[in-house]
């Protein structure tokens, strides 16, 4: 009889530990690779003629989504290094795709796209490279033009401004910056034709202030009959810059050299910014962490987070007991990075037998 009550109790053992192996097979992702980065509203259009070829216009939408995406996580400057980049190696990136949209409308097909690009394989590519991508992350700024008429004294802030005028007309889908013009203030404007001579030192703060956004770009156009300057006052979280840059004179009558130019300060801004999202994936640390998963919501929830962070390289469930589950861990970064963006997403961990243990 008491053979028979111990076996039911390792019975019992056995039954509630295979139960917990269940929950966290359910709950976790067992081993998570790394996230795709989404490319949606690839929009595609071909007239509908005998040798039509649904497949080849989708392979183009490949094409064209990668292209997307490499101008939103590399620089300028490095996405020529991506020029030879076939249509088999985009495919073979892809982690999945799906038509959202596809009409014929008089003998013109017109199809929109969504794609998905497995991170993990895309940051492969670009350490082969030898670039350094940067996070993604949108942006909101305030962007404010200031001519300054050296020749004519003038000051042009809104509409008799075509940099302000022409300054949103043609957005691209992979820009990270959403420039917000200021709204024409006629107090706004006297203030800056009062501070004119002194607007290199001119603190902005006033202005920008007024629309609850922190970030900034004050461009201030100095022309003279020589040449234009141009001073960039950038304040991206709290970071302040100062760029300096001086060309030949632009001819502010002819639109098109104006919209050249604008391509190209949007293009340098662009840069700016993912220069400080930079990621070196070539730096690849190692962690374990430690996890209760008397909770298996909360163990759920963390595994969804590790698989959004780009930073994550990524993260498996080395082993796991009734009490914890330890996780494996690959970070692009530092250990202080790794604590700064947890933080930041409100875990904090404490360092026990090079564990780390989440609190």
């Amino acid at each position: 009889m008491k053979y028979i009550f111990q076996n039911l109790k390792l019975t019992k053992l056995y039954i509630f530990f295979l139960f917990l192996s269940v929950l966290n097979i359910f709950f976790s992702t067992g081993i998570s690779l790394a996230k795709t980065f989404s490319i949606n509203d690839v929009e595609l259009s071909t007239p509908f003629e005998i040798n039509f070829d649904k497949n080849k216009i989708i392979d183009e939408g490949f094409v064209q989504a990668f292209n997307q995406l490499m101008l939103s996580t590399v620089q300028s400057r490095d996405y020529q290094k991506l020029k030879d980049i076939r249509l088999n190696q985009i495919k073979s990136m892809i982690e999945t795709f799906s038509i959202k949209e596809e009409k014929f409308v008089n003998e013109i097909y017109y199809i929109k796209l969504n794609v998905s690009f497995n991170k993990k394989i895309i940051f492969d590519l670009l350490e082969k490279k030898n670039i350094f991508p940067s996070l993604p992350v949108k942006k909101d700024i305030i962007f404010m033009p200031i001519i300054i008429d050296q020749n004519k004294k003038q000051v042009k802030m809104f509409s008799d401004n075509i940099i302000y005028d022409q300054w949103n007309l043609n957005t691209k889908q992979y820009e990270l910056l959403n420039y917000i013009l200021p709204t024409e203030d006629l107090e706004d404007l006297n203030l800056i034709k009062k501070n004119s001579e002194n607007l290199e030192n001119f603190k902005f703060s006033e202005i920008v202030k007024k629309y609850n956004i922190e970030n900034y770009i004050i461009s201030i156009f100095f022309i003279n009959s020589e040449q234009t300057r141009i001073l960039n006052k950038i304040n991206f979280d709290n970071k302040k810059t100062l760029k300096n840059t001086s060309l030949k004179n632009i001819d502010f009558n002819n639109n098109n050299e104006v919209n050249k130019f604008i391509e190209i300060l949007k293009i340098t801004f662009e840069d700016y910014w993912k220069s400080q999202n930079e990621i070196n994936t070539s730096v690849k640390l190692p962690l374990t962490i430690s996890v209760d998963n008397s909770n298996n919501i909360k163990i759920y929830q963390l595994e969804k987070k590790l698989s959004n962070m780009d930073l994550i390289y990524n993260f498996y469930i080395y082993k796991f007991d009734n009490k914890n589950n330890i996780y494996k861990i690959i970070f692009n970064g530092t250990p202080d990075k790794f604590i700064e963006v947890m933080k930041n997403n409100n875990y904090e961990f404490e360092t026990v037998n090079k564990i780390w243990v989440m609190k």
